[in-house]
């Protein structure tokens, strides 16, 4: 079983930045992806960015440049710094682990973190 829990969402001006952590614990060694999902009411879940264990970066082309993925495999640890922020980032941010880029049935997700980007 694997264990993901998010913090430091929260509420930010526009242009503003926050930072996004997620702890892993549990089996974690199947799942290849890392990253950050995002899901707002009336819009289709967005992979906003994603890591490989090898350290390969995927990110959405509505974050690139502001977002930014790090992962810390000896702590279990994965980071989204998000700078720059928009009104139209605010939504709740999901950590996943999965085998593939978009997570499927049988990936993991965290509770999630609210996002809240005031204009």
């Amino acid at each position: 079983q694997v264990h993901l829990v998010e913090s430091g969402g929260g509420l930010v001006q526009a242009g503003g930045s926050l930072r996004l952590s997620c702890a892993a614990s549990g089996s974690i060694f199947g799942g290849n992806y890392m990253g950050w999902y995002r899901q707002s009411p009336g819009n289709q879940r967005e992979v906003v960015a994603a890591v490989t264990t090898g350290g390969t970066q995927h990110y959405a082309d509505s974050v690139k440049g502001r977002f930014t993925i790090s992962r810390d495999n000896a702590k279990n640890m994965v980071y989204l710094q998000m700078n720059s922020l928009k009104p139209e980032d605010t939504a709740v941010y999901y950590c996943y682990l999965a085998t593939t880029l978009s997570p499927g049935p049988s990936s993991y997700r965290g509770q999630g973190a609210q996002v809240t980007v005031s204009s």
